[in-house]
Order: C-alpha cells, then structure tokens, then sequence
C-alpha cells in the first residue's frame, strides 16, 4: 500500500481553512502583533505589514500550499521530493522551527492559560507587574507550560479528522465572535478615538527614518502570523485530498488572519489609551502587563478580561497543536513511527528545551526574534528559490487544478515569486540577522 493511500486527510473543506486560519490566528495575532505595533510605530508598523502581508504573504503560502498538495508529504519528504535529495535538509530546517517555536510558545501560552483562569478573581489587578513576575518564571511557569503542552499533545494525538479538524471547528468561530464583541466594546471606551489615531494613522516619515527596525520586524510579523516558513501550510495542504482551488483558499485564510490580527488592535488599543498608557512599551511581557493593569480599571473590566483571555488562550491552542503537526507528521511520515508516540515523544521534548524560558523569560527575545525574522525568513527564501527558479513548471501545474485555468495570472504569480518577494526576502533576512546579533551582544 501507497504512503498517499494510508496518510490522513481532512474530512472538509471548511475542516482545511478553519485549520490553516486556525494556525495563523495564534499567539502571532493576540500578543505579538500589538507589542510589534506598539514598538515600531504604531500606524507606520501596519502599513509595512500590511503590505507584506499582500505582496509576500500570499505568494508565499501559494508556494507552500502547491508543494504541499502536489506531494502529500511532510516538509522532509516533500523537498526532496520537489526538488531533490539535498532539498530534504532545508525540509529538515522547517521541522527545527517549528519544533523551536513550540518549545517556547508553549511557555507563553501557559502564561495565557494562568492569567485566564485567574482572571475570574482579578489576582492580576492590584500588582500586575509583580504578578507577571511571579507567574512567568519558576515552577507556577513550568506547571502551566506542561499543561499547556498536554493538551496540544491530546489534540494532536487523535490525528487529523477526530483531533484537530474537530478542535479547530469549535475553536477559530469563537475567537472569532469573541474578538468581534470586544472591539464592539471597546469602541465605547473614552480613549478609543486617541487609539485608532495612533493605530490608523500611518507617519510615513516616520517609516522612512526607521525603515531598517519597521522592515524585518513587519517581515517577521508577516511570515509569523501567516504560519510561513515553518511548513505548517505544507503540512496541512499534504492531508488535502480533492483539487480544490488553492488561490481561494489562500484568500480566505489571508483575509480572515489578517482580520483578526486586525481586530485585535482595535481592542487592545482603546483599552490601554483609555487608561492614559502608552503602548510602547518594549518586551514581550508587556502586554500582559499594561492588560492586567488596565483591566482592573475600565467598565466592566473582570469580564472584558476573562473574555480577552479566553481568546487568548484559544487562539493560542489552535496555533500550538499546527505547529506541533510539522514535527509529528515528519516522525510518522519519514521514521515511521505511531502518531500518538510521535505526539508525546516530540511534544515532551519541546517541553523540554522550553525549560530555560520558563525559568528566565529573557530567552524568549532569543528565540523569538531568531525565530520570526531569522528562521522563517530564510525558510520562506529557500522555498521561493526553488519553486520560482527550479520548479516552475511543476508549481504552476498543480495551482491550476480546481480552476479553470490560470492564464496570465499563474505568470504573475512566478514573477512575483521570482523577483520582488525573493528581493523583499534577502533585504529582510540581512537586516534580521543584523538586528539578532545586536540582541546577543547585548544578551552576552
């Protein structure tokens, strides 16, 4: 029997989108895209990602989607499949991020899940500084970072269908209702009207005399929140059975992340305006921080908070268990080990090397700018290289079916592949790796 015969697939379509949605509306959309906003410019930021968003996110995830589904293989099997043996290694580079990624994800989405459950007494709202201290490091952090990793392990577990496909149709419609409600709310606030100036209305001077931070930070952002660069969206295209027009899923899944990023600025923003705090503060923790502070002060606070983290937390899972899915995929895939040994085995050592941030949160600048605006950009590079320049043909072949044809645009495509997303990609990579070995000489 075929790998192609015995491998999973999604049960739906809407199974598909809602879990490639699912993956990009993670921890990228509710906490690392507002304290992004909030240091490089606030409107000035948007406008760069935005535009990345457009002219390179969606290329890009067309490029993951046609090799994903054209060799419904992990990333490993899928390269070399597409472009030849050496081609597994860059695979294997994709499976190394994610696997980083979700080593110190986890550990932030296990703050998520305290600050939730915690947000029904308010125990972050009288000292929210020296409350994020005490539950971002220590043995309350390793705690929740297991619990957190357990149950992506148990979604991951029961595979495609019965597992994530089930999760993620319970999951993204909430967040998505939930987010709406709150931007409703936060609409009424007195400080909305300062926050959409500051998050709407773009200095453009200012983005020119800052280019060199607003670019690889937009890049990073761009690429994280869309899950690019990783093989997430190969992986999950693989498990994709029917010819289904890709153009349009990658449409929905765009639109529908870059909404929901969106969305968050428009309720996080008002709040901390509304309270007199400025939103630039710098660091990762800082949202959680200037939140916690803020809801203990504006109307109805305690349920806008339980809400706001109930989000969170949701969105964090559905981002955690696609990243997961990589590095199981490629264990089942390639070394042909049993799905849920796979999930436990790799879900325990992500765990694992989580420990130094659970232990001192300073790590995670570390792995996160190496991740985001090194790692995935130079992933995403390599994929574009090879399906603009050695692939083409093939690429074009397989975006073609579940269409009735793609005509000039499939050449717009390629070229759009070939020149500006690979310049946009090499100016970003060189200026991330610029700004990372900043970071550790100052972390040495």
């Amino acid at each position: 029997m075929s790998l192609e015969k015995i491998r999973e697939s999604w049960a739906t379509r809407v199974g598909f989108v809602l879990a490639a949605v699912g993956s990009a509306v993670g921890l990228g959309n509710v906490w690392r895209f507002p304290f992004q906003v909030g240091e490089t410019g606030g409107a000035a930021f948007l406008v760069v990602y935005l535009f990345f968003v457009l002219l390179i996110g969606i290329p890009a995830m067309l490029v993951e989607f046609s090799i994903g589904r054209d060799t419904r293989l992990n990333p490993v099997g899928a390269l070399a499949e597409y472009g030849g043996g050496a081609w597994k290694y860059i695979g294997g580079l994709f499976v190394f991020i994610a696997f980083v990624i979700l080593s110190y994800y986890s550990v932030i989405a296990g703050w998520v899940v305290r600050y939730f459950l915690d947000s029904f007494t308010g125990a972050y709202s009288d000292t929210p500084g020296e409350y994020f201290v005490e539950i971002s490091t220590g043995l309350d952090a390793v705690l929740f970072h297991a619990v957190f990793m357990a149950a992506a392990i148990a979604i991951v577990a029961y595979g495609i269908r019965q597992g994530i496909e089930v999760a993620v149709k319970v999951m993204v419609p909430s967040i998505v209702v939930l987010l709406v409600a709150l931007a409703v709310y936060a609409f009424t606030l007195e400080g909305a009207a300062e926050a959409y100036a500051f998050y709407l209305s773009p200095d453009f001077g200012e983005i020119a005399a800052d280019w060199q931070s607003v670019l690889p930070a937009a890049a990073g952002q761009a690429f994280f929140t869309l899950s690019l660069g990783m093989g997430i969206m190969i992986t999950y295209s693989s498990y994709l059975e029917e010819d289904r027009n890709l153009g349009e899923d990658t449409g929905i899944i765009v639109a529908f992340d870059t909404g929901i990023a969106f969305i968050v600025g428009l309720v996080v923003f008002p709040i901390l305006f509304t309270v007199g705090i400025l939103p630039d503060e710098p660091g990762p923790g800082a949202i959680f921080v200037t939140l916690a502070q803020t809801f203990g002060e504006i109307p109805l606070g305690a349920v806008v908070g339980i809400v706001f983290f109930g989000v969170f937390a949701l969105a964090a899972l559905s981002s955690a268990i696609s990243i997961l899915e990589v590095v199981v995929s490629y264990a089942v895939d390639e070394l042909g080990a049993e799905r849920k040994r796979a999930a436990f085995g790799i879900g325990g050592a992500a765990f694992l090397i989580g420990l130094p941030v659970a232990f001192d949160s300073a790590y995670i600048d570390l792995y996160d700018q190496l991740a985001a605006e090194v790692l995935l950009v130079l992933g995403s590079l390599l994929l574009v290289v090879l399906v603009g320049w050695f692939a083409a043909e093939r690429a074009l072949k397989e975006l073609e079916k579940g269409t009735s044809g793609l005509g000039t645009l499939g050449t717009v495509w390629i070229w759009l592949v070939r020149v500006p997303v690979a310049i946009v990609l090499v100016v970003s990579l060189y200026l991330g790796v610029v700004e990372y070995a900043d970071l550790l000489r100052e972390f040495i």
